[in-house]
């Protein structure tokens, strides 16, 4: 049979493990901490220029990738009742998006679409309101009134808020 030596014996103290890993997280937490206020420092003076900068509005007009000149009319907010339950009222307040070349009265045409928006509202209940689908119903209906009703020539309409209370 062949004699097994035993392992040597440990030579000197040893340090419990568990004070060895509290001390290196000591030193990574005291190196992590001296970073972050250097780079706090270093970047706290710097305005962001994006957000302090003169950020100018987009313009109402712009040229469009059909080769018009695209405008942007808000509409008058519209404020009707539901039709179920009658004691519901909806507010929209609404833009058109057209071309300025093409339409030679912007006013009317917005005024005859505020007229539909208050029809049409006063026909949908609550329930055909609610949810996400009923707001994209909604909008989808609003764009193909506001289409037929200017024969074409507004892009689209664009529903900014649609309160019911």
């Amino acid at each position: 049979m062949i004699d097994e030596e035993e392992p040597p014996a440990p030579s000197g103290p040893r340090s419990p493990p568990v004070l060895v890993w509290a001390g290196v997280m000591v030193a990574l937490s005291l190196g992590a901490a001296a970073v972050g206020i250097g780079l706090g420092l270093l970047l706290g003076g710097t305005p962001n220029k994006d957000i302090h900068g003169a950020a100018k509005p987009p313009d109402a007009t712009s040229e469009s990738k059909y080769g018009g000149e695209t405008n942007l009319l808000e509409l008058p907010p519209v404020i009707a009742n539901l039709a179920e339950p009658s004691d519901a009222w909806v507010r929209v307040q609404a833009s058109i998006v057209f071309d300025g070349k093409a339409v030679p009265k912007p006013d009317l045409v917005a005024a005859e679409i505020s007229e539909d928006i208050l029809g049409f509202m006063r026909t949908m209940t609550l329930a055909q309101i609610g949810g996400a689908s009923g707001l994209q119903h909604v909008r989808e209906d609003l764009n193909e009134r506001a289409s037929i009703r200017s024969k074409g020539l507004v892009r689209e309409l664009i529903i900014q808020t649609l309160v019911v209370q």
